[in-house]
């Protein structure tokens, strides 16, 4: 499949287009603020790169994919406007353009705390709550991905994954198990339709999607 990766350029985006070029046979397209980002993404493996903003006209980009990982964020630097036009605006708008265009599936990468948002943090887990309701209700096939705290530590295939996981002390998990997450959501049909929220844990990914 053709696949639109939405937010190429960041930590996870990164590391989610180096997995789908080298473990999987999809082929995956960059979608980048820049260009000045492309020679990067280019070596890590991506088919093409694709500028486009999500603050301003995106309706073109999903046209001829076969499925979207949206995995934006306007990052910790920036204020609760950002949070809105890009985590919650902006994936509505790929929602619409997804829809629009035909794509199969569409994987938004969200977070634990999304269902309930509270604390210091409260912005930013409303803002991914309405992106994550409004990908619900499209229509669309979809796959809800909610990690606890990205870490950059070394990956281990193995997650803690359920539809909803209860508090416990330890809510990390490395971005790298996360970007294979996205990706094999792609290929498991249990994982359409549903959320996930994902820790580190002891269940190798693939079985832990099988048996969500």
């Amino acid at each position: 499949m053709k696949i639109l990766v939405v937010g190429a350029n960041g930590h996870t985006g990164r590391l989610l287009i180096e997995y789908l070029a080298n473990n999987s046979d999809h082929h995956p397209y960059a979608m980048v603020r820049s260009n000045t980002q492309e020679e990067e993404l280019m070596k890590l493996g991506a088919v093409e790169v694709i500028v486009a903003d999500l603050e301003e006209d995106v309706s073109k980009v999903t046209i001829g994919m076969d499925a979207v990982i949206f995995a934006a964020g306007s990052g910790s630097k920036t204020g609760p406007d950002k949070t809105i036009t890009v985590d919650q605006e902006g994936a509505k708008k790929l929602v619409d353009a997804a829809k629009a265009s035909g794509v199969q599936h569409f994987v938004m990468l969200s977070s634990i705390g999304a269902d309930d948002p509270q604390g210091p943090i409260e912005h930013y887990l409303m803002a991914k709550r309405k992106a994550d309701d409004y990908l619900k209700n499209s229509g669309l096939t979809y796959s809800i991905v909610r990690p606890g705290h990205l870490t950059h530590d070394k990956p281990t295939g193995k997650v803690g994954l359920a539809e909803k996981i209860e508090l416990m002390d330890e809510r990390s998990i490395p971005r790298g198990d996360v970007a294979h997450v996205l990706a094999t959501s792609l290929e498991i049909d249990n994982t359409k339709n549903k959320i996930m929220e994902i820790l580190s844990g002891d269940k190798e990914i693939e079985l832990a999607l099988e048996i969500l």
